[in-house]
This record gives structure tokens, sequence and C-alpha cells, in this order.
């Protein structure tokens, strides 16, 4: 009887050695992976020059999305910078240099003042974020805008999305070319196009 109990307490020791090498695979298998790097755009100007976008999901994953999905149609090649304001920003994406305008789905205003409050980023230098439509929340296409200062009247209003990490000073260069007036009544339609020749996800 005590053999058979020795035998049966072996069996049983060796079985729950099996379970904890199984549960410690399953514990290593359950760590959570090392989050993935932000995806950034890499926009080539015709002139030359370069700036990079890092784009954060974390704040506004539909806009994040569909920005990506443009970037990978080309859908940004051959577009202009067609309003760009000193101490403002500078706006793209939609128009070309002969002044016809690509369209593309709205999507939702990520915005605290469109009831979407993850996203907290704020518009500040370098900041890319979505124009809209007049009080349109819900009316961003493909329209972005790029900060030149702190805009802290766009937080919550704007769907900001993510920030230029390199060759700001491109973008800076577009105050430097002959403007005149705009459709928003300022300073701020160039006179020679400034053209995005392309971006790419890098």
């Amino acid at each position: 009887m005590k053999k058979a109990f020795a035998v049966i307490l072996s069996m049983l020791l060796i079985c729950l050695s099996f379970a904890a090498c199984g549960s410690k695979t399953g514990d290593e298998a359950a760590e959570p992976q090392a989050e993935a790097e932000h995806s950034k755009v890499l926009f080539t100007m015709e002139s030359g020059g370069t700036f990079t976008v890092e784009l954060y999901p974390e704040y506004a994953p539909e806009t994040v999305a569909n920005f990506l999905s443009l970037v990978e149609a080309g859908e940004y090649d051959g577009t202009i910078f067609h309003r760009v304001v000193d101490g403002f920003m500078a706006q793209g994406g939609a128009f070309l240099p002969d002044g016809s305008q690509r369209t593309a789905n709205s999507i939702k205003g990520e915005m605290s003042g469109n009831g979407f409050t993850q996203n907290t980023l704020k518009h500040e230098r370098g900041v890319i974020s979505m124009a809209r439509i007049g009080g349109m929340y819900d009316s961003a296409s493909n329209q972005f805008f790029i900060c030149y200062d702190k805009a802290d009247f766009l937080d919550g209003e704007y769907a900001a999305f993510g920030k230029v990490i390199d060759g700001m000073e491109v973008i800076d260069s577009f105050l430097s070319v002959q403007r005149t007036y705009g459709s928003d009544g300022a300073i701020s339609a160039p006179v020679e196009p400034i053209i995005i020749e392309k971006a790419e996800v890098i």
C-alpha cells in the first residue's frame, strides 16, 4: 500500500512539474510586446528640402490611419502648400499648382470639441493638424497644416495628430516666399508654388 502510494505521489509530482513548465511558457507568451514605433512620413519638396513628420495614433487613430492611406496612395505627391501665415501655420495637401483641388473622403473630427477627449495633443511649433471646413467638426479630409508657433486657441477644435521631428527649417523657409492675398483675406498665398514632390512612409 505504501509502495503504491509512493508511486502515485511520484507521478503526481511529475505531472505538476510538467504543468509548471507549461504555465511558464504561457506566461512568457502573455508578456506584452514592446510598443511599436510611431510611423514617420518623409516629405521631399520640389526645391530639394525635406522634412519628417512623426504620427501619434494614441491621440488620433482614425486621423493617422487616413493620413497614412493618403500618403501610401500618392495623394500628396505634386500638391502645394497654398496658405502660409507668419507666426501661425503652413497649410497644404489638397491643391495642385494649377489651382485644381484633389478631394478625399471626410473623417470624424478627433478633438475634444467634438466629444473625442482622447486627443490632448497641443498645437505648438512643429505640430501637424487637420484642416476642416468652418464649424463642421467632421469635415477633415486631406488638407493639413503645420504650426509655426503655439496656437492654443486651436486646441480641442482641430485634430492634431503628429509633429515635425526633422527639417522644420524647410517649413520655416516657406515664410521667405513672396505671398499675396489669399482666400482668407490675409497675405498668405505664395506667388510661386511651394510643391511637395513626394510624401512617403519611412
